[in-house]
């Protein structure tokens, strides 16, 4: 990042932690070193992005009630640019297609499919497990491990 753009992210981050509770202890400018340098070769609009998400509690493996670590972050500005890198090159496919006869609107002859060796997001297998536990409850299976109630005399 550039000088100009280290000022911009050091004001977002410091937006971000004024959104959540804070330690009175809390030695604010070492805990922006932390996170600056956590950050440091990321592009500052990956980095914008993923704290507008995580103070609008868009982000499902951070907790909505305190300021994420410096690898949560982390995480999360790794996926604004995989994000935005798709949509570059979504939009960079759409423009350089040739016209399709019959109108109505493009169609994509690929999908987008994830390769064996990509990970998953981190929270994928949690809204996983949380689907299958939802219904199993719609069976009417009830919560694993659940015990009938006790008959009272």
């Amino acid at each position: 990042m550039t000088t100009a753009e280290l000022q911009q992210a050091t004001k977002a981050l410091a937006a971000m932690f004024s959104c959540f509770p804070q330690s009175a202890l809390t030695d604010v400018e070492m805990q922006l070193r932390g996170y600056l340098g956590a950050i440091r070769d990321a592009e500052l609009a990956d980095l914008q992005a993923a704290i507008q998400r995580f103070v609008r509690g868009e982000v499902r493996s951070g907790n909505a009630q305190f300021c994420p670590s410096s690898a949560q972050l982390c995480i999360e500005v790794r996926e604004r640019r995989v994000m935005r890198e798709l949509l570059a090159r979504r939009g960079a496919g759409l423009g350089s297609s040739p016209p399709q006869s019959g109108g109505g609107e493009p169609r994509f002859s690929k999908a987008i499919t994830r390769t064996p060796n990509q990970e998953e997001p981190p929270h994928a297998q949690e809204n996983q497990s949380r689907q299958a536990a939802g219904a199993e409850t719609a069976e009417g299976r009830g919560r694993a491990g659940a015990h009938p109630p006790r008959g009272r005399p």
